[in-house]
Parts: C-alpha cells; sequence; structure tokens
C-alpha cells in the first residue's frame, strides 16, 4: 500500500520516502509519493527520484496491486533497493497543467449539461465526449460561459460519501463510462463553489486546483463528431 500524498495536498511537489519493492517490469513501489497514477482520463506525473548514488527520471506513475502506487523509469538505469530513502520530485509544470485542464473540463460538464460518455486530460489541452445530438449553444456562448465560472473564482473542495450514499444518489454520476473511483467503502467528491454557489459536485480521484480563477484563460476548440449522439468537445489553455 502506499501513502497518497497528493490526495492530502495536490500542491506538494517533492517528499521523501523509502523504496517498498521493485516490479520484475522494473517499476519502483514506494512507501507514499507525491505522483498521480494514471486515471480517470488523467495522466501519471513525471518527474525525477534521487538517492546516495543515483538519480533516475520517472516517465510516468501507475496503479499497481491493491493501493500500491508503481513508478516508471524513463528508461533502463540502476534502481535503489528496497528499503533505500529516495527523494522524489515532480515535474510540477506538467502536474499543474493537468490540474488546470481537469478542473476547467469539470466546468465544462456544467455550461453542456449533457451525459459524459468519455474525456482525456493532457498539459496543453483536454476534451469529454457528450450523448447529445449537437451543441445546445453556440461556440462563443459556451466559451463565455467559461470564462465567467473561472472568473468567479469558486473554491474547489473535497468531500467523502459512503458507497451506499453515492448509490442513493446516482445523479452525482456524470460519466457514463468511467465508473467512480471505489473500493475503500467512500467515494470522493469534488466541489466547485460552496452552499448556494456550488456549481458543480461529482466523483472524481483526480488532482484540481484551489479556485477555477487558478484555471486562467481557456478556448473551446474543435467539436467532432464520433457517432451518431456522441459529440467530442476539445478544451485547451489559452
Amino acid at each position: 500500500m502506499t501513502d497518497r500524498l497528493y490526495r492530502k495536498d495536490p500542491y506538494l511537489r517533492e517528499a521523501e520516502a523509502r523504496v517498498s519493492a521493485v516490479t520484475q517490469e522494473g517499476g519502483l513501489v514506494l512507501d507514499r509519493t507525491v505522483f498521480y497514477p494514471t486515471g480517470g482520463g488523467q495522466p501519471g506525473d513525471s518527474g525525477s527520484l534521487s538517492w546516495d548514488g543515483g538519480v533516475i527520471e520517472i516517465a510516468t506513475a501507475m496503479g499497481g496491486e491493491g493501493e500500491s502506487v508503481v513508478l516508471v523509469p524513463a528508461e533502463p538505469a540502476p534502481l535503489p533497493p528496497v528499503g533505500a530513502p529516495v527523494l522524489q520530485t515532480l515535474d510540477w509544470e506538467r502536474r499543474h497543467r493537468h490540474m488546470r485542464v481537469h478542473t476547467a473540463l469539470h466546468l465544462l460538464s456544467v455550461v453542456i449539461p449533457s451525459p459524459v460518455t468519455g474525456g482525456a486530460i493532457g498539459p496543453e489541452k483536454g476534451r469529454l465526449d457528450f450523448a447529445m445530438d449537437g451543441l445546445p449553444e453556440e461556440r462563443e456562448v459556451l466559451d463565455e460561459a467559461l470564462a465567467t465560472l473561472i472568473a468567479r473564482d469558486l473554491p474547489v473542495t473535497e468531500e467523502w460519501i459512503t458507497d451506499e450514499e453515492l448509490d442513493a444518489n446516482p445523479g452525482l454520476v456524470k460519466t457514463l463510462s468511467v465508473a467512480p473511483p471505489r473500493g475503500s467503502g467512500n467515494v470522493r467528491l469534488v466541489r466547485i463553489g460552496q452552499g448556494a454557489d456550488t456549481v458543480d459536485l461529482q466523483p472524481c480521484g483526480g488532482t484540481h486546483v484551489f479556485s477555477t480563477r487558478e484555471i486562467g484563460a481557456v478556448r473551446l476548440g474543435k467539436v467532432e463528431n464520433k457517432g451518431r449522439q456522441n459529440r467530442r468537445v476539445n478544451l485547451m489553455l489559452a
């Protein structure tokens, strides 16, 4: 089991840890990590790992057995032994851009209130697929609606409910293709706004910025037809 430090503080850029295991494929499992593993449309983090006698670049992170996180080296290289203390350092600029795009996509699901059938996040852009015949508004109207939500500087917070509470509130789940992160008996919800000013509340295991203003300027890109009732809407950091 890996203590996922990014859940407590998504702005933590580096942390000390110890090597818990080395996988047969040459991946590293630490007892605690700042690296987010690939999941929910968000890519795994990259960065570096250093220890007394070496340093390696980390290409990505992936979920391993149980609750473990596996760090994948960018290329074959000598690895620290099990039990060795290490310092892990994120590629912070890339992670922060993922956080901005991810939060922006939550807002996109607000201004386009249709079921989400898929999505992906990158450091420059992201996209959501919607189950609908066509865009409900002109692109300029949607761009303005997104800009307005971002400018409101709404707080982005998390809270937890039980699996049973989620089952009793199926309307919280917007994404049809990705199941909410379950397994521990509790499900993490990400809320944008507070109280009567809440604009979005949905299950999510990813990392987000602290407030919508931190997203910065965005713009909608190409809208693609991905089926009779499926539209892919691209969003880019401006």
